[in-house]
């Protein structure tokens, strides 16, 4: 059995992007705090994921690659979406800097916990296998 291949697994792989996602755009709301008529970005995700998670729709595990899917799988990516109805500045940018260094250190945050439960998702299938701590 493959731990790579867990649903479980697979989502935090994807929140994993999704959250390095974030920081790239991040990170380009910030270095363009002050050129004129630009508009900030964020990234969806955690929401896409809920309203897939709330469809209640009934979807198979599948141990062998031979097996029928049953119901569809939920596979929810990041999404950039741009930000055009705000403005903060006389220049018609709308990126507050305050704001993003909040949402930077929440990602970053974020990013932390997923990388911790990774390795300890990685740390009990060892222990399984070997037997040993």
């Amino acid at each position: 059995m493959n731990i790579l291949s867990k649903p479980g697994f697979q989502l935090m792989e994807r929140s994993l992007d999704a959250a390095t996602l974030r920081q790239k755009v991040i990170a380009d709301n910030i270095a363009n705090v002050d050129t004129p008529y630009f508009k900030r970005s964020e990234v969806k995700f955690e929401e896409l994921l809920q309203q897939e998670m709330n469809g209640k729709s009934l979807v198979g595990y599948r141990t062998d690659p031979r097996h029928f899917y049953i119901g569809k799988p939920a596979q929810p990516g990041p999404q950039i979406v741009q930000d055009n109805q705000s403005m903060v500045n006389n220049n018609l940018n709308n990126v507050d800097m305050d704001y993003e260094m909040s949402l930077m250190a929440k990602n970053q945050l974020r990013y932390n916990v997923l990388i911790q439960e990774v390795s300890n998702q990685i740390k009990q299938a060892r222990t399984a296998i070997g037997g040993r701590t």
